[in-house]
This record gives C-alpha cells, structure tokens and sequence, in this order.
C-alpha cells in the first residue's frame, strides 16, 4: 500500500507541475514527451486524475484522526 500512495504522490506532483507549465507558459510537458491527443499522454492523464482522486482517502483519514485540526491549533 506504501508503493502506491508514494506513487500517487509522484503522480500528482507531475500533474501538478505540468498545469503549472501550462498555465505559466502554455507548455504542456506530457502532451510534448508523448504528442498531443496520443493514447500514452491520454494514460498518464488519466492515471494523474486517479492518483489525486486516491489521495483524498489520507486526506480524509488524517482529518478523522484529528492530526489535520491539530496542525490548525497553533
């Protein structure tokens, strides 16, 4: 289960720095590495919106411990 939360996470952060590329520069790096509207580029986008989607499960399982409220008490 470590396996997949890490790979998730490196996941997201792709994701997340590929908008940041777009919105900065209109530079899709996934679209460049594997061509616009390709079935490879489709994958990694799709596994991007999964990866995100799975990590909601820690966000709301850290909520529910009280580790998240606790972060906010300071």
């Amino acid at each position: 289960m470590k396996f997949i939360n890490i790979f998730a996470l490196i996941l997201v952060i792709v994701g997340g720095l590929n908008w940041g590329l777009v919105g900065l520069f209109s530079f899709d790096l996934v679209a460049a590495i594997f061509g616009a509207g390709s079935g490879l580029a489709r994958i990694v986008y799709i596994l991007v919106g999964l990866s995100a989607a799975w990590q909601i499960i820690p966000l709301f399982s850290d909520m529910g411990s009280g580790e998240f409220a606790a972060g906010q008490n300071r």
